[in-house]
């Protein structure tokens, strides 16, 4: 019991993290390009978790049976970071969190397309549920009389979508590669990629800018960090519903700091969604292993 509260109360502190996280982002893309929050996020966050690695292993698990595959996935995180914090500079950071939750709804059908995992009826009910959510947070105009929302609306969207493919490459990586070594590469090529488009985007950051740059990074490897520490202490099952706890907390975030005050319909739209990832989340009776 107490190692499920310890895992619980990891879980929430990760979540938290990745509030302030992607708050810092939406404060950081007012005055610098998006590609430059992006690599300060990645090379900042990979110099975090080596050095986290080499402290707690004894060395750094550099080297992978699938390079290749870790290299995709590395860069599929780093577009999904993209579009996200793209999405920031034009949206409140709790609509962007709600319609980013869809994420577990295509990671189910992926699972079932492209790892042919059995998927129960009650998961794909909860996909519907999602997709439905989903729909009321975008308002499509031939269906809600209200005002259209703002494109960028689609962007997180689009985030969902890749992450589902991270999930699924995150998957396949599990049985080639030492978790460890996922970890390391997770924003090696990421860090890379982003480090060589600065010459094209660059705004010299003062004192204060680099200190929250370099804190981003921190920040982004600390979170990765607290859950799987979470997840070594307590099952999935109860860990992953919680995930939509962060909704409550962008929404506060959102608030308190940019004044955003999401109206009935999103709110709606968020309860939607978190209903239906939930759904998805809980294992299916006898396939909890």
């Amino acid at each position: 019991m107490q190692s499920r509260l310890a895992g619980v109360a990891l879980q929430l502190a990760a979540l938290a993290t990745f509030v302030v996280m992607d708050t810092l982002i939406k404060l950081l893309a007012a005055g610098y390009p998006v590609t430059q929050v992006m690599w300060a996020r990645f090379l900042f966050g990979f110099i975090t978790v080596a050095i986290a690695l080499r402290l707690t292993a004894g060395h750094v698990p550099w080297r992978s049976r699938a390079p290749g595959w870790q290299t995709l996935r590395s860069l599929t995180l780093a577009a999904c970071n993209f579009l996200f914090t793209t999405a920031l500079v034009h949206i409140p950071l709790a609509d962007a969190t709600a319609v980013g939750f869809a994420s577990p709804l295509f990671t189910i059908t992926l699972a079932a397309i492209v790892l042919k995992e059995s998927v129960g009826w009650r998961r794909w009910v909860g996909v519907a549920i999602g997709l439905l959510g989903v729909v009321v947070l975008l308002r499509p105009p031939f269906i809600f009389a209200a005002e259209p929302v703002h494109w960028a609306m689609l962007l997180p969207l689009g985030t969902a979508a890749l992450f589902a493919v991270y999930q699924i490459l995150t998957r396949r990586l599990a049985g080639l590669d030492d978790p460890r070594t996922t970890i390391f590469h997770t924003s090696l090529a990421a860090a890379v990629v982003m480090s060589a488009t600065m010459p094209l985007a660059w705004t010299w950051p003062t004192a204060g800018g680099w200190a929250a740059l370099v804190l981003l990074g921190i920040l982004g490897g600390a979170g990765h960090g607290l859950l799987v520490l979470a997840f070594a202490r307590a099952p999935a099952s109860l860990l992953a519903p919680m995930s939509y706890t962060q909704i409550i907390w962008a929404v506060l975030a959102g608030a308190l700091v940019f004044g955003d005050i999401p109206d009935v319909l999103t709110v709606v739209g968020m309860a939607i969604v978190a209903v239906g990832g939930i759904l998805v989340a809980l294992p299916d009776r006898g396939r909890q292993a």
